[in-house]
């Protein structure tokens, strides 16, 4: 929807510009056509870059790539970042849900910020 806005408003501003300058009204009515144009076309490299681009914006908060998968990343080839290990010495490292605070094993509230925390069930590795 975007791309279409821009190619009307660019239109419109156009058809806007010379049929007022046709008429003899003032300048600003001109002007008014100009900005029409201009606003089109910033319009149309906004929506490009960011339908191209690999920092895209998202309406919608996409959090996980195998609940719902970005249908751009097998055109321009995006690798999802790998995995890193969050285990210590101590065992897995936990955080807070909702600040994001280190936790400890046996935490059943947030020492940051107070919140209970849902219970974690340990997996078991092979």
């Amino acid at each position: 929807m975007g791309a279409l806005g821009s190619v009307i408003a660019v239109v419109f501003g156009i058809f806007w510009t010379v049929s007022a300058a046709s008429m003899g009204a003032p300048i600003s009515f001109s002007i008014f056509g100009v900005l029409f144009v201009i606003v089109g076309i910033v319009q149309a490299v906004y929506n490009f870059k960011n339908a191209a681009g690999k920092k895209r914006y998202s309406a919608f908060d996409i959090v996980d790539g195998e609940e719902e998968p970005d249908p751009l990343n097998q055109r321009f080839g995006g690798q999802p970042p790998e995995a890193v290990d969050t285990s210590g010495p101590e065992g897995p490292l936990r955080y807070c849900p909702y600040c994001g605070a280190k936790l400890g094993d046996s935490y059943t509230f947030c020492g940051h910020c107070g919140k209970r925390l849902p219970d974690v069930q340990e997996e078991d590795h092979p």
